[in-house]
């Protein structure tokens, strides 16, 4: 394996040398990076010629200067990049590093709710084969793998953003259009859940008449403008996660997954009460520790009480452990949310990354981030949400057609077990090259989202310095993309060993 490694390292090497070599070329050639300033009537208009030829050495040849950049970037293996500076003489390793983080918080969300998301559809799709939620999902999810971004995003825009900041200053939900809503997840909700058709129908009944009231309720309570939850609801949200994960796992007749899943509740509900006040106005640290926490101490109960079922165990009690602090978490945003409003009335923006000399303490500056992260992430998820969703249900039915899954079937296994933990494993190995190459060409793609959306990133580098006929930033973009590029291709193929022990090298 690890030969294999250092073969695939070095060819990558030598593909990103070759792509960089054409890329700068075809940079450099694509105008005249003093077109504006020939054309100035300023003064000191030779001054700041000769300044920017310094910047952009442009008194060097092109073989010269593509020289001096590669010898920069190659000190990244060092940790000491040196990617020239550019048309304004500002460093290049600067701009992109504060570029990096913006884009991949932006991309690394996306990709984590679209692959989730599409693998969940797709899965249930292919079970569901020529149903009507099969034929439903397939338009849907080809009219958003259609969509034009820059529509998209104004629809966003108008719809997400605006009109719901106008409403949220009084929110109003009549009651026609709360059984209207009622009607559309009752039919959502049957569709999904499936069965005979008396379940379908007490399925529709019961979510047409419990949405509208709940609707109705959330108005009386103003929840919208103060939202709460509880240590009721998250343990409540919890143990109905642990119930299904185990269910869906190895089936909740199997008491060593089952009991370190409702260990990791009560657990929850122990952490809720410990970290309350810490809570109340935390740091970066304390929310990562606490993550740390919520991974290791699950799986730690898991390992000790599953036995011959360890594995499965640690994984339930992880996602359990995990989903409780995420729903801990949100209990202190919705405590933080009215004042947010107070120190920001509109809280869904329409430009930006973070809003500038914003006010208030920790969570005030989470919402902010979150609610401007909200809008390019939903359109970016739901592009790639097609591509999984679609890839997944061609994959489970590829699969369920094999052999070994007909074997297992004739030797009276669960549906459960045979989809999860026969077909659904098999099925993942072409998704894994999917996630990988999605995840390195969001980063790519992501250049029309962030300049619709004033996004200061890694696109609105690369448009930037494209526009301005500027070597540096473009190449710095190149630079992490194709780096992105190829680990992750890389990665894919470890992926398949671990998935697949018959290809490992």
């Amino acid at each position: 394996m690890w030969k294999f490694i250092a073969k695939r390292l070095g060819s990558a090497l030598a593909v990103l040398f070759a792509a960089s070599l054409l890329l700068y070329v075809l940079v450099i050639n694509s105008g005249d990076p003093l077109k504006d300033l020939r054309e100035s009537n300023a003064d000191n208009r030779e001054y700041l010629m000769a300044q920017r030829v310094e910047y952009m050495n442009l008194d060097a040849p092109w073989y010269g200067r593509y020289w001096d950049w590669l010898t920069g970037a190659s000190k990244c293996l060092i940790g000491q990049c040196d990617l020239g500076r550019n048309i304004n003489g500002v460093e290049v390793s600067g701009l992109l590093a504060n570029a990096a983080s913006s884009t991949l918080r932006l991309v690394v969300l996306a990709t984590v709710i679209a692959a989730v998301l599409g693998i969940a559809i797709g899965v249930l799709t292919a079970i569901r084969q020529y149903s009507g939620l099969d034929y439903i999902v397939t338009f849907l999810t080809f009219l958003f793998f259609s969509l034009p971004v820059f529509w998209a995003a104004v629809l966003l825009k108008e719809y997400l953003a605006i009109s719901y900041n106008d409403w949220l200053a009084d929110p109003q939900i009549s009651v026609g259009t709360s059984i209207a809503i009622g009607i559309v997840v009752g039919l959502v909700l049957q569709m999904f859940l499936g069965g005979s058709l008396k379940r379908r129908g007490i399925t529709f009944f019961a979510a047409a008449v419990f949405v509208p009231l709940v609707l109705q309720y959330s108005l009386w309570l103003n929840f919208y403008r103060y939202p709460q939850m509880g240590p009721a609801i998250i343990i409540v949200l919890t143990a109905l996660l642990a119930l299904s994960a185990t269910a869906m796992s190895v089936g909740l007749k199997e008491k060593r997954v089952l009991y370190p899943a409702l260990i990791t509740v009560v657990l929850v509900l122990a952490m809720y009460y410990a970290t309350f006040y810490m809570l109340l106005e935390p740091n970066g640290w304390i929310l990562f520790f606490g993550l740390v926490l919520a991974v290791v101490i699950p799986a730690a109960i898991g390992r000790s009480m599953g036995g011959r079922l360890r594995k499965a165990a640690m994984s339930v009690s992880i996602i359990t452990g995990v989903a409780g602090a995420a729903l801990t978490v949100i209990d202190h945003m919705f405590r933080a949310w009215p004042g947010f409003l107070d120190v920001k009335g509109r809280p869904i923006a329409t430009i930006g990354s973070s809003t500038a000399n914003l006010e208030g303490g920790f969570w005030d500056h989470f919402l902010d981030n979150g609610t401007q992260l909200l809008m390019p992430t939903i359109l970016l998820a739901v592009i790639s949400l097609a591509s999984y969703s679609r890839y997944t249900r061609s994959s489970m039915l590829e699969v369920q057609r094999q052999d070994y899954i007909r074997t297992a079937r004739s030797k009276g296994l669960s549906e459960r077990t045979v989809i999860f933990r026969h077909a659904f494993r098999n099925a993942m190995i072409p998704i894994a090259t999917i996630a990988a190459f999605d995840f390195a060409g969001l980063i790519g793609g992501a250049v029309i989202t962030e300049r619709v959306f004033g996004w200061k990133g890694m696109g609105e580098m690369f448009a930037t310095g494209l526009d301005h006929v500027d070597p540096a930033p473009v190449m710095a973009f190149f630079l992490v993309t194709g780096t992105a590029a190829i680990l992750f291709n890389l990665l894919a193929d470890i992926v398949y060993a671990l998935l697949d022990p018959r290809i490992r090298v």
